[in-house]
């Protein structure tokens, strides 16, 4: 399994949109937020801290609904981005003086130690990345033995209507390759994770207009491969394409407008008790030590 799937991705170009994407949470990853937050049902465990890795877009209304599900939970808020990092401070981070710092639960603004969290909350964010399982190791690392990850991503047939319509009229590939949820879970457990349960749905939006539907596209990110049309467009291109996505995109059940697929994947996977490999000569961290040990007092009181 390749570290840099999906392999259409420009690196350079998927740094430059971290940077430059809107500080804001777009509907669409609000309203995956939501369905992934309704599947915490299922989980019997109820975590005493987690973290939620890169809010701002990933769904700010959707972490106000999990500090409300678990109010008695530490969270950790990771922003590596100073724009994105302003903005959770304002939304989140309480003055020194704010009563509803002198009890219950606290948000921090800062990456969590190593082994520290219960669960991982991370929406929307894996189909940008150039290097997808580093990502990965990183959330396997800040989790606790028996800590969880939820997360979700876009899979490869989304925006399949646009992409079929840049290739009848020839044009360079609408956007990068997705992965397909199978790769997910072989990465997850590449990264260390065990017990990957993954799933997925498809969404289909439809828009009034061309000019709708491009700017919602743009609100949620941008084309990141590396045969992109490196140039720029101009206003007869741009006429060209609405006219072409007013000829392939309508669809007469609803109403004449615009529609366009959105497949979404959904992961879940928990961080094991680390294995030592059997050699002439074993290393293990203390860390790993404390893990083992604890989790072999708790399996002899069961």
């Amino acid at each position: 399994m390749s570290e840099h799937l999906p392999p259409t991705i420009d690196p350079i170009a998927a740094a430059r949109w971290q940077q430059a994407a809107p500080a804001q949470s777009p509907w669409l990853h609000e309203e995956v937020g939501r369905r992934m937050e309704a599947r915490l049902q299922w989980i019997c465990r109820t975590p005493g801290t987690w973290c939620d890795w890169q809010p701002v877009r990933g769904g700010m209304q959707v972490h106000a609904a999990l500090a409300q599900r678990y109010p008695q939970a530490q969270c950790y808020v990771v922003e590596p981005v100073p724009r994105m990092q302003t903005v959770a401070q304002e939304q989140w981070a309480k003055p020194w003086w704010s009563p509803s710092r002198w009890g219950g639960a606290k948000t921090l603004m800062e990456m969590p130690a190593a082994g520290s969290v219960d669960m991982l909350w991370a929406n929307m964010l894996l189909h940008n990345q150039a290097q997808p399982v580093q990502m990965l190791k990183q959330w396997h690392e800040a989790l606790a033995v028996d800590g969880f990850v939820m997360f979700s991503c876009l899979g490869p047939d989304t925006a399949k209507e646009m992409r079929a319509l840049y290739e009848r009229m020839g044009w360079p590939a609408a956007g990068h390759s997705f992965t397909d949820m199978h790769d997910w879970g072989d990465m997850l457990v590449q990264a260390g994770f065990a017990e990957p349960v993954m799933d997925m749905e498809t969404i289909t939006l439809t828009f009034a207009s061309p000019e709708r539907l491009l700017q919602e596209l743009r609100e949620l990110g941008c084309n990141l491969h590396p045969q992109r049309f490196s140039g720029l467009r101009g206003r007869a291109w741009l006429a060209q394409l609405h006219a072409a996505m007013g000829e392939h995109l309508r669809v007469d059940h609803s109403e004449g407008q615009l529609a366009l697929s959105f497949e979404l994947v959904y992961g879940h996977a928990f961080k094991p008790v680390p294995r030592v490999a059997v050699d002439s000569e074993s290393s293990v961290s203390l860390d790993q030590m404390r893990s083992m040990l604890k989790q072999g007092r708790e399996q002899g009181l069961r």
